[in-house]
């Protein structure tokens, strides 16, 4: 939290709120929800804001900027500790586009491990819902499976009839 040296006066504090939004309004313009704001000022992400005199957070064109940055992260589904090195990164004007090309390699690597699993989840899912007869008996594969029991003695009795 800005702690200030000295009270700002109200026509100073009118002036300093021209391009100053309050959450809802900068929650609006950045498509991120007050809530998810508050929480990314809790861990960083976004710096601490002033506060008016009445106690109300005060955004300006920059902090939504920076919140609209922080959701596109989100939508491509870069993990918080990416995000905040991608920030890192943005702020830096000496950056090195290798670095930020390097964060996105590294998150598609990720969500190839994840595809993968994905697929392998799907294809033990279809194998086994291939296997289900799908009818009025109780004998089913696919509660053997997940039960840990494979190949159980209602599941051979369906497949032997």
């Amino acid at each position: 939290m800005v702690t200030l040296a000295a009270a700002p006066s109200v026509a100073d504090e009118i002036v300093c709120l021209s391009d100053a939004l309050q959450i809802g309004q900068a929650a609006a313009r950045s498509g991120v929800s007050a809530k998810m704001i508050r929480y990314y000022e809790s861990v960083g992400l976004i710096r601490p804001v002033t506060r008016t005199g009445s106690n109300y957070r005060s955004y300006d064109p920059a902090d939504v900027q920076r919140l609209r940055f922080i959701a596109r992260g989100r939508e491509l589904g870069f993990s918080l500790d990416d995000i905040a090195a991608l920030l890192r990164l943005w702020d830096e004007p000496a950056r090195s586009s290798a670095e930020v090309k390097a964060v996105a390699l590294g998150h598609i690597a990720a969500l190839d491990r994840k595809i993968a699993a994905m697929e392998a989840m799907r294809a033990a899912l279809r194998q086994l819902t291939d296997h289900c007869q799908g009818d009025d008996r109780p004998a089913c594969p696919i509660i053997d499976d997940l039960a840990g029991v494979a190949g159980s003695p209602q599941t051979r009795k369906q497949r032997d009839a």
